[in-house]
């Protein structure tokens, strides 16, 4: 049996999903739901997951939490006007600071989506740090997560277990890969996002970025989408497409 068939089982005895759950699932979700702009059924307290993506991460949670680990929610679900919220206030500020609109973008999207096109719209990913370590003022650094960093440890714990619990990390530090930096905080549920990633590839993706009214969204050229799509949208952690 390949990885492909099978994601997930573990001595921790998690259940695994099928690919042909995969195309069960994929047909359940609607461009709202995929950009953002529907109202999903969404499960935690101080953080929203879809179901299935919640009970898995209560698990890893409990598991966590027994080697000292308190896994603490920076960002979960987050809807098309937040997005939105964030990328008006950094084009604002990188503007504001004398860079082009086009350099401004290109800033934005070092580690930040355009509304619509976010991971965080669909329910199944976590921006996620170690609770019960000192709290720098700047969390998602990634000095933080490596050597002698507040959440290296948590980092080497979630690097030997969250793919038990199908979470995977999405943006990894894989030389080649292009599109957003490298973000060891952030974590899919893979049984939920590889088939809401499939869902979403068969979007007009290039005609929705080009209909948005966003600030500087008339610097997006053809060029510009075309090259969005395939590496911010789709150079992602191998195992997650």
């Amino acid at each position: 049996m390949v990885r492909r068939d099978f994601i997930g089982i573990s001595a921790l005895g998690m259940i695994g999903v099928s690919l042909s759950s995969f195309s069960m699932l994929s047909s359940e979700f609607s461009k709202d739901d995929l950009m953002g702009k529907s109202n999903p059924s969404l499960f935690g307290d101080g953080y929203k997951l879809r179901k299935d993506a919640y009970e898995a991460f209560l698990k890893m949670k409990t598991e966590a939490l027994k080697s000292g680990f308190k896994i603490k929610v920076v960002s979960s679900y987050r809807d098309y006007a937040h997005q939105n919220r964030i990328w008006e206030r950094k084009y604002k500020k990188f503007t504001k600071e004398g860079l082009s609109p086009i350099k401004a973008i290109q800033k934005i999207i070092e580690y930040s989506t355009i509304p619509g096109t976010s991971r965080h719209h669909w329910g199944t990913d976590l921006d996620i740090v170690d609770g019960n370590a000192p709290q720098p003022k700047g969390l998602l650094l990634t000095k933080n997560f490596e050597g002698d960093g507040p959440f290296c440890k948590f980092k080497e714990w979630m690097d030997k277990h969250a793919n038990s619990f199908g979470f995977y990390l999405v943006y990894t530090d894989k030389a080649d890969r292009k599109g957003f930096k490298y973000e060891p905080w952030h974590y899919s549920y893979a049984p939920l996002s590889i088939p809401m990633l499939k869902s979403y590839q068969k979007l007009d993706i290039a005609e929705e970025l080009k209909k948005a009214k966003l600030l500087g969204s008339n610097f997006f050229s053809e060029d510009f989408i075309t090259q969005y799509i395939s590496e911010n949208i789709s150079d992602i952690n191998p195992e997650l497409l």
